[in-house]
């Protein structure tokens, strides 16, 4: 029988291959497009993934080794500034392996562990984990959209 750790972890990565299918297949000038008037282009949305999980493995799970300084979460705004697709896609496979590593390293208790942050308020480790596999869901469906339909 599978721990619960296996299958939240089974659970995130099959949701974030709606995010993670589309690397494959971006040029870096899908990166500028918008969709109209919106505030964010491909390029950040991806930035902004791959700077939420890192903060959920430091800030959720506890993981002391993460060094995150999460621009598109501290700027609320897209700088233009995510030009570069394999720095992105390289940031990106970072915070999966770091976000990862520590979900693996989860006991069974520590799903129903409570913790409290300004963004979500108070929840168990595993009602937060949903937040993250939504969290990248949700993007991924923007940066599809943009990607057919929005310009440069």
């Amino acid at each position: 029988m599978r721990t619960k750790t296996e299958q939240l972890l089974e659970l995130w990565v099959e949701a974030r291959t709606r995010f993670s299918n589309q690397l494959a297949g971006l040029t870096e000038d899908d990166l500028t497009k918008k969709l109209g008037n919106s505030p964010n282009s491909v390029g950040f949305l991806i930035r902004h993934i791959g700077d939420v999980e890192l903060l959920f493995a430091k800030n959720v799970f506890g993981d002391a080794s993460v060094s995150v300084r999460a621009k598109t979460v501290i700027d609320q705004a897209d700088s233009g500034e995510w030009t570069d697709l394999e720095e992105l896609k390289a940031y990106v496979s970072e915070s999966f392996e770091k976000l990862k590593a520590i979900v693996e390293k989860q006991s069974e208790e520590d799903w129903e562990e409570t913790i409290t942050t300004k963004e979500f308020g108070t929840k168990t480790k595993a009602e937060s984990f949903g937040r993250i596999v939504s969290h990248t869901a949700y993007h991924a469906g923007q940066m599809s959209i943009i990607k057919k339909y929005g310009t440069n």
